[in-house]
């Protein structure tokens, strides 16, 4: 058996269709009651039908009212029909009410979403792939608004290594993690996303020196709550995906405060992620402190994962840190889970200047070897709106590799599959929804075999 193929989903759809969406769960239940209804409509036209033989009310009065009430002047087929549709109408009126009675203890009268959206992202969603993402920055987060529409069962591994900005004078103050990838990524999945990504991104005005200036309202949340739970950074951010409503999870590759190092081409050793990614020509780029411990969510979560996915975002102050964890790695090569790797769709000005398709992925399999990708996934459309006299341009798309992968002569190289996943309105970034149902699509298609390996390992 194939499996289950996941509807395209549209939140803009009409109330009535959304009821009707499989998996909610709602239709089944539906027809029992209507099939109870009919087995009593049922006893209750045998029960006229006797009334009408047996009794003749064109007579009395008193008779003729009843002649009148009974419809006996009205051919069977007009009775019928006027009666059902009645019942119809009082059956579906009814409902509606009682659906309404019932739940309207559980909602508030500012309820944003309607009720049908709640129980389908509970009911349908919670149903979805475990989809496992790793990387960091604003590509992450832009995978995650359209990931999060075909399932709930989603683990975001965000990289720790950002050393600039609010995040950076937090790790500097307070010793933690680096938290403003972490808030992008629970601000992109956030059930109630537009308002709660405006209130977590908000940055107080002022100098950065001042005691609020440049803060954001995610990071000083994030910081409070580790403070709450003792300095336990894994369990702080546990708490804000409860708090926040966060569809799926949040989690930290690390919770161990590590540093960014790089050495370029020509020798030269750079230290802090703001620094690196302004920095060209990279050769390699590596964590300290050595042998920091992987999140246990993080593990746990790709070891469950069906499909695990690394990138989009910046190649090695993102994505490469991210899986240079060797627990993180390893986790990685034994999962089961068909692994995709989305290639940028634009170069970045330094630290992937001039890089194509395949350099792209040498660079991962520089790091962390072969064997780790089965999928790269990579923009076919170059047509989208650039800013006059940006320097980024789209990724090539040059594949083949010419050589053997990164350390095996005999490891297969990724399938390629081509796709339109980029922002018509900005050449530099995914469009979510297209990014998500590109992935959908890939996940639909080579999956099965993989899925059936862990059904049998588990039996």
């Amino acid at each position: 058996m194939r499996p289950r193929r996941l509807p395209r989903v549209n939140l803009t759809v009409p109330i009535v269709r959304r009821w009707l969406t499989p998996g909610i769960g709602l239709k089944r239940w539906l027809l029992v009651v209507l099939v109870g209804e009919t087995l009593l409509a049922l006893a209750g036209a045998l029960l006229l039908r006797q009334v009408y033989r047996d009794y003749d009310f064109s007579g009395s009065p008193g008779q003729s009212l009843l002649y009148v009430v009974t419809l006996q002047f009205l051919p069977y087929w007009v009775r019928g029909a006027l009666v059902g549709g009645v019942g119809i109408g009082l059956f579906l009126y009814g409902l509606w009410r009682a659906v309404g009675v019932l739940m309207g203890p559980f909602l508030t009268g500012d309820q944003v979403q309607p009720l049908v959206e709640v129980i389908y992202q509970k009911r349908f969603l919670s149903r979805g792939p475990k989809i496992v993402v790793l990387g960091g920055g604003t590509g992450l987060s832009t995978m995650l608004r359209g990931l999060k529409e075909h399932s709930s069962n989603i683990t975001a591994v965000v990289t720790v290594a950002d050393d600039g900005g609010s995040s950076g004078r937090l790790r500097a103050e307070l010793g933690i993690p680096a938290v403003g990838d972490i808030r992008n990524c629970i601000a992109a999945l956030a059930d109630s996303e537009p308002l709660m990504t405006e209130l977590l991104q908000y940055r107080f005005p002022g100098e950065a020196e001042a005691s609020l200036g440049g803060h954001t309202i995610g990071n000083l949340l994030l910081a409070a709550m580790n403070s709450v739970q003792g300095n336990d950074f894994e369990e702080a951010v546990r708490q804000m995906n409860r708090v926040l409503a966060v569809r799926g999870q949040v989690v930290p590759a690390t919770a161990t405060p590590v540093v960014l190092n790089a050495r370029l081409q020509d020798g030269t050793a750079m230290s802090g992620q703001s620094d690196i990614a302004m920095a060209s020509k990279i050769d390699r780029v590596w964590l300290t402190p050595d042998g920091v411990p992987a999140s246990e969510d993080a593990l746990r979560a790709i070891d469950e994962a069906d499909l695990i996915v690394v990138g989009p975002g910046s190649l090695y102050t993102s994505i490469i840190p991210s899986v240079l964890l060797p627990q993180i790695a390893d986790a990685i090569r034994r999962s089961p889970a068909l692994r995709v790797y989305i290639c940028n769709v634009a170069t970045q000005k330094g630290e992937t200047r001039n890089y194509d398709l395949v350099d792209h992925v040498a660079a991962i399999e520089t790091h962390i070897g072969s064997g780790l990708i089965d999928v790269v996934l990579a923009n076919n459309r170059f047509d989208a709106r650039r800013r006059e006299g940006d320097a980024a341009q789209p990724v090539k798309l040059r594949w083949p590799p010419a050589g053997p992968a990164v350390g095996s002569t005999d490891a297969p190289v990724p399938r390629l599959v081509l796709d339109d996943v980029v922002d018509a309105d900005n050449a530099h970034h995914h469009d979510p929804a297209r990014l998500a149902m590109a992935l959908m699509r890939i996940y639909e298609r080579e999956s099965y075999g993989r899925r059936r390996s862990r059904i049998s390992r588990t039996a």
